[in-house]
């Protein structure tokens, strides 16, 4: 064997190959790294010790976090709903509400306002009813009446030249309808037993026979109501040939049979009534009358045999006839001899209802024990505010 001896000074150390070398230094780094990172995690955590220690100093107890929505008319709702239940008025006397129609809450013939959402839940049951109020022109006022400005004249015009002086040309005369409000109410009872049932939705309840009860004498008082402590009623005002109409009066359009439709072209009386209003009327135009006239009516065709009447394809929309859309009104007269069983006319530029947009409640639990009365009131009024809108059909030969 050959034996090496090292010089003097030389190192005889065996040398790495590069792969090696590479090897031993991502080792290197890679040890380092874990180190640095266990560091950083141990500094991280005492850091978050240091964090909770010192807001557990900090913290104080206090009131429950209140919520980012607040339900503003809670507090009148349970004191109406108390009021209701027991005759209980602290809470409502004690409650300070902002709004002129919420402003006075104790009225001083004891009656009290109602809850905005009882009064709203009524209110859409009265606008969603087949009642004239569906398609009239509806306004809330704040006064015992309202007053509706009616210009049914043309301002004068006139052909002018260069030269020739200009003539002075006539003035628009302005009138004025005034539409008298009227108290409507309603009377409903409940035991009190019944009341003090805490599962039982007294305020849902009162709010539907209230609404029930307005429906039923509204609908009636826009239709017939001759304006003594009700609305003037759409056939109140004087009915006149349609040849002869003048304002002041409505126009009619007789069916050609002394008591019901003609046998013979019976649809003919329906076009007439049609093409007897106004242009500018039509295109919002709707037929009114009751299910025992539309039976009838429905019955109609044309001269090609066609039927008149167009069921609704669509839910929530009403029936048509001749394309115009049909509001059925019980209110309205049954056919017979010189009864007018259908109105046809743009009803909300023909016909305003006005109302106060408070409603009022008075608990009695005295005069009908053991049940508890509750007299709810309103005030409304109605009236004809243009009589060129509105035509009728009239059951007669001419």
């Amino acid at each position: 064997m050959t034996e090496r001896e090292a010089r003097a000074g030389e190192d005889m150390s065996p040398t790495l190959s590069p792969a090696a070398e590479v090897k031993s230094a991502v080792a290197g780094f890679l040890k380092e790294f874990n180190i640095f990172q266990i560091e950083v995690k141990q500094s991280l955590q005492h850091q978050e010790e240091r964090l909770t220690m010192l807001d557990r100093k900090t913290m104080t107890f206090g009131r429950p976090a209140l919520s980012a929505h607040a339900d503003l008319e809670v507090p009148h709702r349970k004191a109406f709903n108390a009021y209701l239940r027991s005759g209980d008025d602290d809470g409502l006397r004690g409650l300070v509400l902002e709004g002129k129609a919420m402003s006075t809450a104790v009225a001083a013939d004891g009656g009290y306002l109602v809850d905005p959402q009882t009064a709203d839940t009524i209110r859409s049951m009265l606008s969603s009813t087949a009642s004239l109020r569906a398609v009239s022109n509806v306004v809330q006022v704040e006064a015992s009446s309202f007053d509706v400005l009616i210009d049914r004249s043309d301002v004068g015009s006139g052909w002018a030249t260069e030269a020739a002086a200009t003539a002075e040309t006539a003035t628009p005369a302005i009138e004025r309808i005034s539409i008298k409000l009227h108290e409507l109410s309603a009377m409903p009872k409940a035991s009190q037993r019944l009341l003090d049932d805490s599962a039982f939705d007294v305020e849902g309840w009162l709010a539907g026979k209230i609404a029930t009860r307005f429906i039923r004498a509204e609908a009636a008082a826009f239709v017939g109501g001759d304006g003594v402590d009700k609305p003037k009623g759409i056939l109140l005002p004087a009915k006149v040939a349609n040849a002869s109409w003048a304002w002041g009066s409505l126009g009619y359009v007789p069916t050609g049979a002394a008591a019901d439709f003609a046998t013979a072209n019976a649809s003919d009386c329906v076009v007439n009534l049609v093409y007897a209003l106004g242009a500018d009327y039509r295109a919002n135009a709707t037929f009114l009358m009751n299910s025992k006239t539309a039976g009838a009516v429905r019955k109609m065709k044309d001269a090609d045999g066609r039927f008149m009447w167009g069921d609704s394809l669509q839910a929530g929309e009403p029936a048509r006839l001749m394309g115009y859309p049909v509001l059925i009104c019980e209110d309205m007269p049954d056919v017979a001899a010189n009864s007018y069983p259908v109105a046809f006319g743009d009803f909300r530029a023909g016909y305003t209802i006005a109302e106060r947009p408070d409603l009022r409640i008075l608990r009695d639990p005295f005069s009908a024990k053991p049940h508890v009365l509750f007299y709810a009131s309103k005030r409304v009024g109605g009236d004809i505010t243009d009589y060129a809108a509105i035509k009728l059909l009239k059951v007669a030969v001419s």
